[in-house]
């Protein structure tokens, strides 16, 4: 099972062919710098086809229908494709909210998740949204268990960014907080969810850009810690999903002291236990030379069960993988039947 997810900041590129000032067209795989087209068909075929993939920040107006047909199209197989190449089915959760997601023309926010067909037809009992989200942040897909794969709840992400601000009341447009209050609010409203499809039995990952770099490998060249306000959330963010977080992980901390904060989902993040010191950044801001100022934001979590089936985590920051979006894309592999394998190879050994 392959798992992609990509803040596209903009959904545009990918379903109109006649944009291509962000791309070079041509072949393009490891080892070479050409980039692939701007369409959601040629990035699935460029990556094998995954099983899933998950996008944020789509950036469609929620009453545009031809747009959200055009995102359908974009993903059919093309005439001159082989017909054994598979199809896929979209799930879109746009914006509602009257008053926190009105810019750009309604333009803002939103989620689409992308699963091959083949995948939704066995797996997949339901694909929703959440009912205390309004701004388009959550994608949920909820599978039955099968073979070896456990009941497994994805959710694709687009969690807020914490600003000063004014958050309003979704129903009154009262100011009732700040974008840092919202973001807080949607950690603890996460967490909830999370815990509720635990307690029926489903394994969780979290695909998407959390808004969060963890520590000071993820940012580059220092971790953000002002206003203080993002080292609270940073530590809000850590102990409802991570669970228990080393002080040495914090910005702020006494050498030597390695205490732990209890509490939280234990979930894995699945690229850093892979690659426990490495620096790769999925976040590089528009208008900074590449590389010279970024952040790791973009995650894939998971509930331990799940995670020790992941087989790979990357971010794809190469030149043949970057698009015309300030984000680059995330990348896990699971195999479901290893842990059977590795007992059984045990048991005959």
């Amino acid at each position: 099972m392959n798992l992609y997810s990509w803040n596209i900041n903009g959904i545009s590129p990918f379903v109109q062919r006649t944009i291509t000032s962000f791309f070079k067209p041509g072949a393009s795989g490891p080892g070479h710098d050409a980039v692939p087209p701007a369409s959601l068909r040629d990035f699935l075929s460029h990556h094998d086809f995954p099983t899933l993939l998950f996008l944020q920040e789509v950036k469609i107006n929620p009453d545009d229908q031809a747009t959200r047909r055009g995102v359908e199209q974009a993903v059919k197989r093309k005439s001159d494709e082989p017909l054994e190449n598979p199809e896929y089915t979209v799930h879109l959760s746009l914006p509602k909210d009257r008053f926190n997601a009105t810019g750009f023309g309604r333009k803002v926010y939103g989620v689409c998740s992308i699963v091959h067909a083949d995948f939704a037809q066995v797996f997949v009992e339901r694909m929703r949204e959440v009912d205390w989200d309004l701004e388009g942040r959550f994608s949920v897909i909820e599978t039955r268990a099968y073979g070896d794969v456990p009941k497994l709840a994805f959710f694709n992400v687009y969690l807020v960014n914490g600003t000063d601000n004014a958050y309003k009341d979704s129903s009154t447009g009262e100011v009732v907080g700040t974008r840092h209050d919202r973001k807080l609010e949607v950690h603890r409203q996460l967490e909830a969810e999370c815990r509720a499809l635990a307690a029926e039995g489903f394994e969780i990952i979290i695909a998407g850009d959390c808004n969060i770099a963890r520590s000071r490998l993820d940012g580059h060249p220092n971790l953000r810690t002002f206003p203080h306000q993002h080292v609270l959330n940073r530590e809000d963010f850590s102990r409802r999903f991570l669970g228990a977080e080393t002080r040495a992980e914090r910005p702020h901390h006494e050498p030597g002291d390695d205490t732990t904060q209890p509490g939280g989902l234990g979930m894995v993040d699945l690229y850093r236990a892979l690659h426990p010191d490495k620096r790769e950044y999925s976040y590089h801001p528009r208008g900074r030379p590449f590389g010279s100022s970024c952040d790791r934001v973009d995650m894939i979590l998971c509930t331990k069960m799940a995670a020790a089936s992941c087989i790979e985590a990357r971010i794809l920051a190469t030149p043949c993988d970057r698009g015309p979006s300030d984000h680059v894309p995330i990348y896990a592999a699971f195999d479901f039947g290893q842990q059977k394998r590795s007992r059984h190879s045990e048991v005959s050994t």
